[in-house]
């Protein structure tokens, strides 16, 4: 898109060039006044040709030719630039709205429970509700406050106090819904929700891998707490933004998701 737009300005500026110079060398040269020679310029550039105006020196004649050469290929150029960047444009909301349905889908299915299991879990719970409570009536403002007070917050989950079987079942019977998103080329389009994904896989990988989830040894939970706390770390990080989405494009989700949110002990599903 970068590219896109300097060629864009390299054209629109060319295009100014040829109207201004093109414009004082027609009043030099076929003696006309500055409206008449920008009107027969703009004329020119355009190979409209009305023929009201039309030069009579053989050096004005020399410069239309040079005009249209110089001045339709820069208008062409701009007009050529101006509508792809516009198409690229209109593609680029295109993947992101997919990229946002995605999200949505991985939210539905995993991404909101897990992230309940993560936050009963979490010590700092009562610290990270102040930011984290959002509300109907919050602003985009208000998300970038939020976004601002969790920044430098490392979320950890105290692994003791969940319930790994329950846990690894819920994540197994999700297994091929994981598997699905990784292989959507539109998912790896966005690197941070793809290492969340891995992370969350491969977390899925290591409950399976044990057979007694009731009695781990201590190495093996702190193995386990540090792929717990990078699934839920990256969770927090693609929950909140998801939730501002939602707020400015789908009303009523978001409302379900502020009903739902496993950030606030008063949330209910009712409405209230």
């Amino acid at each position: 898109m970068n590219h896109l737009h300097f060629r864009l300005r390299f054209f629109l500026a060319a295009l100014v060039l040829v109207v201004i110079s093109g414009t004082f060398a027609f009043m030099h040269t076929e003696n006309l006044s500055l409206a008449d020679a920008f009107y027969f310029n703009i004329v020119t550039i355009a190979t409209v040709g009305y023929g009201d105006i039309h030069p009579v020196t053989q050096t004005g004649k020399m410069l239309t030719v040079t005009l249209i050469l110089l001045g339709t290929g820069a208008f062409l150029g701009v007009v050529a630039y101006a509508t792809e960047i516009m198409l690229s444009r209109h593609e680029l909301q295109a993947r992101h709205k997919k990229m946002h349905l995605i999200i949505g889908v991985y939210f539905s299915e995993v991404g909101t429970r897990l992230l309940a299991i993560c936050a009963q879990a979490d010590p700092s719970l009562a610290q990270l509700r102040e930011h984290l409570t959002i509300k109907e009536h919050w602003t985009e403002r208000d998300f970038k406050q939020a976004d601002k007070g969790i920044r430098p917050h490392v979320f950890t989950v105290d692994v003791t106090k969940v319930d790994l079987t329950r846990l690894h079942d819920f994540l197994a019977s999700q297994r091929q819904s994981l598997v699905s998103l990784l292989e959507n080329p539109i998912t790896l389009e966005q690197e941070n929700f793809t290492e969340h994904l891995q992370a969350v896989f491969h977390l899925t990988e290591e409950l399976s891998a044990r057979t007694d989830l009731l009695n781990i040894p201590p190495p093996d939970h702190n193995h386990l707490n540090g792929d717990l706390n990078r699934a839920y770390n990256s969770l927090v990080r693609q929950w909140l933004p998801y939730a501002a989405y939602l707020r400015h494009n789908y009303p009523y989700l978001y409302s379900l998701s502020v009903r739902t949110n496993p950030f606030n002990p008063e949330a209910s599903v009712n409405v209230q």
